[in-house]
This record gives structure tokens, C-alpha cells and sequence, in this order.
């Protein structure tokens, strides 16, 4: 049996629905895995409108059999209900478009564990939209540790060669830089390891990226590197893990892309998205690692500047699937 892919539509006033029509009108996914889709189909139909693209829907049950072939779009129907709510407008912040996405996400956690659902796919959430609707979660990552019981999964991203790992997501620099401890640099480093192990890299050597300019010129420009880095790296090493470091930050990603490294642990949030968005934005896939699934994601938001205007490229919601059936089996192992 090929894997089962399930992909939530995302915030309904986003570009979600419209990458999942083009994704899945455009490609066929036959030969990699089984595809389902969590959404409202009236939604999705008006996309499919918007961008001349034929689609066939069919209900999904668990004893569907989920053959893909291009058009053909298996369908969980999840339909949007506003209530009381402001109506839903593309392009447009609201409590109604964030109530949508959770529940299209809580839809497709369920799935994986009443539906034989191997991994998610998931598509772009709004952080104002969660905040409008009260949802005291800021993104997908958040939402997916609580439906779960996870405390703190892990970032990866991977874009050809390149596998990011990232010590901390969403904080202020400040509170970035403040967050690099000797123990949170040597968990999350070890985590790494064993993630990629997972992936099928049998002695992974991951390097940890440094945080001050020149990893701070041995305390002419930080400490952090000398107090918290190199001891975090000498006790992983202790402990039988090849992980090396810290190696400057404007010289670690070049080098783990052509291969001198199986990964790289990014310090902090723009350090990492923008080493890897650099060698190929569109084919940036996001991995959530430490779930009971295997969760990607594509790598941008919700676009809110073109949503509905059919401009939306397909590519990263085309690599998130691909990538989901490639590694759902291993991921199945990580708990």
C-alpha cells in the first residue's frame, strides 16, 4: 500500500485551496502515495473555477481507494461554517477564515488515527486570523504539539542537499540569543541525529552554525559560542554523535549543500529559512519531526496579497506531498 497523504486546506482566505487545485490538477501522485483532501468543496470548486481547472471530486470513506490521477480529488468535506461571523473575502484577516483552518487541521490529526492517514501535507495558516478567532496558538507547529500531546517538536527544512534544523522558531533575536544554552544547543543537537538517522542517513554528521560574526572571534564579539556551543558539541561527541562546530553562519549552509555536512543546526529563525529559500524558494519543503506522523508543509504563508487571483504557484505544495511519501515510513518510527 502506498502511503496516505492528507492535506488540509489551510486558511480559506489564503492561497490553500487554490495550490492544492493547481498541485493536484497539474501532477500526477500515482506511483508515490494516496491523496486526500480535508476542506469545504464549495470552496475549492470556486478555486477551481477561478483557475480554469477541471476537477472531479470524490467523497473519501476509509474504504475509498484513493487512486489519484490528475483532476481527480478525493475529498474529506470539512464545510466552513461562519455563523454569526464575518464572511470569508480572500485576501482579508478573520476570525471565520482562522476557525476554519483549525478545524481543518484537528480534521486531518484525527484522520491519523481513525483513517490509516500516514503523514500531513499542510498548507498556509494566518497568524492574525488565529488571533482573531481567539486561538491562543501562533502556527501549524503549535497547534499540531497541543492535538497531540508533543511538547516541543522539531523544525526541519530541506530543499535539495540542504537539511536546516532550527534550535528556536518563533522569538524575537533577543529572545533567540538568549535561548542558547549548553543544554538546549546539545538536546536539540542530538534530537538531529537521531531525526536523521530516521531519514535513512546511517552516520549523520551534523554541524552547528555559529551565532556571533566569525562565531564570535573567541569572545571578541560573543561568548555564546565559547559558554554554550563548543561545550554542547564536545558532550554530543562524548555521547558517540558526530556533530561539529560552530562553523560561521555565512559559510556552514554553502557547505552542507554540496555535501561536507548531512545537516545544519540554524540558532534561530531567519538564520536558517533564509540560507535554504536562497538555493530554491519554491521547492523549500518544512518538516515537523517528533509527532506520531510525519507532518511537511510548503514554506510560505498565506499570500494574502494575491489570494484569489489564480498568481499562486503550486511547486511547494507539489514538494511537500512528494516529500511526505518518501519519508512517511521512516517518520512513523519517530515518537
Amino acid at each position: 500500500m502506498k502511503p496516505l497523504i492528507c492535506v488540509p486546506m489551510g486558511d480559506p482566505a489564503g492561497i490553500g485551496a487554490e495550490i492544492i487545485i493547481k498541485s493536484l490538477c497539474k501532477n500526477d501522485f500515482s506511483d508515490d502515495c494516496q491523496i486526500v483532501v480535508v476542506g469545504d468543496r464549495q470552496w475549492l470548486q470556486q478555486t477551481a473555477d477561478c483557475c480554469r481547472l477541471s476537477v472531479q471530486f470524490t467523497p473519501f470513506t476509509r474504504q475509498s481507494n484513493v487512486g489519484h490521477h490528475p483532476g481527480l480529488i478525493h475529498l474529506f468535506s470539512s464545510p466552513i461554517s461562519t455563523g454569526n461571523t464575518q464572511p470569508i473575502t480572500p485576501g482579508s484577516i478573520s476570525a471565520s477564515a482562522g476557525k476554519a483552518a483549525l478545524q481543518f487541521i484537528k480534521q486531518s490529526v484525527h484522520m491519523t488515527k481513525t483513517q490509516g492517514v500516514n503523514a500531513l501535507a499542510t498548507t498556509p495558516i494566518n497568524k492574525e486570523s488565529l488571533k482573531a478567532a481567539k486561538i491562543p496558538f501562533i502556527g501549524h507547529t503549535e497547534i499540531l504539539a497541543s492535538l497531540t500531546g508533543r511538547s516541543e517538536p522539531l523544525t526541519l527544512f530541506q530543499v535539495k542537499n540542504l537539511r536546516v534544523f532550527f534550535l528556536t522558531r518563533h522569538l524575537s533575536l533577543r529572545q533567540a540569543c538568549n535561548a542558547v544554552t549548553e543544554e538546549k544547543v546539545y538536546q536539540t543537537a542530538i534530537r538531529a541525529c537521531q531525526t536523521l538517522q530516521n531519514l535513512g542517513v546511517k552516520k549523520p554528521h551534523m554541524a552547528i552554525a555559529g551565532l556571533n560574526p566569525h562565531c564570535g572571534e573567541d569572545g571578541l564579539f560573543g561568548n555564546e559560542e565559547r559558554q554554550a556551543i563548543k561545550p554542547a558539541v564536545l558532550r554530543a561527541k562524548n555521547d558517540g554523535f558526530n556533530v561539529s562546530g560552530p562553523y560561521p553562519a555565512d559559510s556552514v549552509f554553502h557547505q552542507a549543500l554540496n555535501g561536507m555536512f548531512d545537516g545544519v543546526l540554524s540558532l534561530y529563525h531567519d538564520q536558517g529559512h533564509i540560507a535554504t529559500k536562497m538555493v530554491d524558494f519554491e521547492r523549500t519543503v518544512s518538516i515537523t519531526c517528533g509527532l506520531p506522523f510525519l507532518r511537511t508543509s510548503v514554506d510560505h504563508g498565506t499570500a494574502y496579497d494575491i489570494a484569489g487571483k489564480n498568481l499562486a504557484s503550486e511547486v511547494s505544495m507539489t514538494e511537500a506531498i512528494r516529500l511526505a511519501a518518501r519519508y512517511s515510513d521512516q517518520f512513523m518510527e519517530i515518537e
